[in-house]
């Protein structure tokens, strides 16, 4: 488990795009489970949409991001630092089965598929109690940069 405090120092992310609220379960190197409540307070609800407010795709996919970054770091034993930064290099076969609304709480299950010289490729899966929201396949870098 990791609560907000340990992720604050394991990912350079602040509000407002901070997406991980606490980590539930970390299998070392396999798997994660995190989690990202949504509330009315997010500040992209103001135009996404006025009239019925929808988190939207590209953020659930970026907090999935998230909780890769923070499964890699801990497979890796990297802290972060000021010279480390972690990007996307892809994302494929996202699908978006139901909407995310304030009041939600996304459960994210990342899984670690394979690392080779710098790039981890994952899978991951989101849902609101229990039903499946979003699902994708992620590959992100880690570099050093100067």
């Amino acid at each position: 488990m990791m609560d907000i405090h340990q992720i604050l120092k394991k990912l350079p992310h602040r509000y407002p795009f901070l997406l991980v609220d606490r980590v539930l379960e970390i299998d070392k190197g396999k798997s994660i489970k995190a989690l990202k409540n949504v509330t009315i307070n997010e500040p992209f609800f103001n135009g996404h949409f006025p009239y019925r407010p929808v988190m939207p795709g590209v953020l659930m996919l970026e907090a999935m991001a998230q909780a890769a970054a923070l499964l890699a770091f801990d497979a890796a034993g990297v802290e972060m630092d000021d010279k480390t930064v972690y990007y996307f290099a892809g994302i494929d076969a996202a699908r978006f089965k139901r909407p995310v609304e304030p009041g939600d709480q996304l459960i994210l299950d990342v899984v670690l598929d394979r690392a080779r010289a710098g790039i981890y490729k994952f899978k991951g899966v989101t849902r609101v109690a229990g039903e499946l929201a979003c699902e994708a396949e992620l590959m992100c870098t880690m570099r050093t940069v100067a």
